[in-house]
Formats: C-alpha cells, sequence, structure tokens
C-alpha cells in the first residue's frame, strides 16, 4: 500500500536547506505527518513559497522515505509574524519535527497548529497558545496523562503536592523536594483557567518535565531565541 497522495493535501513548511546545486530539502507538516522532500529548483518560484507559515498544497511523489515535490502553490494568506510571535511559530515547527515519527497521520495535530498560528497572529496570549499547542501534541503521540487525577486514579486535591512520572502521570508525595506542582494549579491547568494566580508558570514547568524525555537530551535551539536581549 502506498502512502504517496496522488494528489495535493494541504501542508506547511517545518524547515528548508539547501540541498546539492539548486534544491532544497524540505520537512513539511501534512494531515498525513511530517514529510521530507525534496524541491527541485529552489531558487525559483516554487522557493519563494518554500518558506514557514504559508499555507501550501503540495503534490508528494515517489514512494521512499525521502519524496519528491511535484507540485506547490498557496493555498491561503500567509501568516505573518514578528517578535515572540515569530520566535514561537519557530518554537512549534522545532517541537514537530523532533516530536513527530516520519510518515506517521496526526490530522489533529495539522489542524491545531494551522489554529495556533492564526491565533499567533492575531496577537493572543503566547503562554497559553504554546502550553495548549504541547499538550495536545504529547497527548495525540500518545504521551498525555491525566490533570485531574493522580496515577492511582485519585483526584489531584488542591491541598496536595505532586511530582510527574513521566511515563505515568502525577504521583502525590508528601515531603517537600524540587519540581512539584500543588493541586490548586494542576486543577487550573485541567480546566484551561489561565487568571489563576501560578498556573502559566507551572504548566510552562510541567510541559517542560514532560518533553524533556521525549527530546532525547538534546536542547530546543528556538528556546534560545526567547532569551536574547
Amino acid at each position: 500500500m502506498s502512502t504517496t497522495a496522488p494528489t495535493g493535501q494541504p501542508a506547511y513548511v517545518l524547515h528548508s536547506r539547501a540541498y546539492r546545486e539548486s534544491s532544497a530539502l524540505v520537512d513539511f507538516l501534512t494531515p498525513q505527518g511530517r514529510l521530507r522532500a525534496v524541491l527541485r529548483s529552489a531558487r525559483g518560484k516554487a522557493g519563494t513559497l518554500a518558506r514557514p507559515f504559508v499555507p501550501l498544497e503540495v503534490e508528494f511523489r515517489g514512494r521512499g522515505e525521502l519524496k519528491n515535490v511535484g507540485r506547490m502553490e498557496s493555498a491561503g494568506v500567509s501568516t505573518w509574524l514578528n517578535g515572540e510571535a515569530l520566535f514561537s511559530g519557530l518554537y512549534l515547527n522545532e517541537l514537530l519535527i523532533r516530536l513527530l515519527p516520519a510518515e506517521d497521520p496526526h490530522p489533529a495535530v495539522f489542524d491545531h497548529y494551522a489554529a495556533t498560528l492564526l491565533a499567533l497572529a492575531e496577537g493572543r496570549p503566547l503562554e497559553p497558545l504554546l502550553r495548549s499547542f504541547e499538550w495536545r501534541l504529547l497527548d495525540d503521540l500518545g504521551y498525555g496523562f491525566a490533570l485531574n487525577t493522580d496515577i492511582h486514579g485519585d483526584p489531584i486535591a488542591p491541598d496536595g503536592l505532586y511530582r510527574l512520572q513521566v511515563d505515568a502521570g502525577l504521583e502525590r508525595v508528601y515531603l517537600l523536594q524540587p519540581g512539584l506542582f500543588n493541586g490548586t494549579e494542576l486543577l487550573a491547568m485541567a480546566d484551561a483557567d489561565w487568571s489563576a494566580p501560578g498556573a502559566l508558570s507551572a504548566a510552562k514547568r510541567l510541559m517542560r518535565q514532560a518533553l524533556a524525555v521525549h527530546l532525547g537530551g538534546r536542547p530546543l535551539v528556538s528556546r534560545e531565541l526567547f532569551r536574547k536581549p
């Protein structure tokens, strides 16, 4: 059974780099997953389209893991991102390249990515958008865990302290130690109530812990962009 789409499909460029004399090696996000393809004549019109945050329709050819771009056209209005919204978009792209297996269909991830880009372009608050995307990505890849119950199935207690067991979920602990989460913060996260004190900063710590094991110990380059003066 071939995974090659005979017609064009929606796609975004996650990353592109020069390849051989005039081609580019491009990582695409599609509803069929992350696809890598060679774009010929990358210095021509197609090359100007092969940049992040542009909704595309792409026809992929070939049965191997490395495809060829047969046809590529704009499929809507480009999303213009500036400043920290741009850094956020690059962060999403790097997350997808690092975490999404090649040719593993995740149409919900594609839809959420497209919606998140639009929200970033509209200037909506960055942190809730990023935490939501991280959470949905982990959940869709099968790495998610409950925020309102612990690893034993007991409800999260507002006055409880919890640590993340990455492969299992949240475990209640009774001795203070680094990296813990309080129950009130976790319950606010479960309800996506970002107005609750400490919920956003706790969500950032929780997602970092949850993502770290799946990133194999290599830091995300795009995170450094947020630290620039």
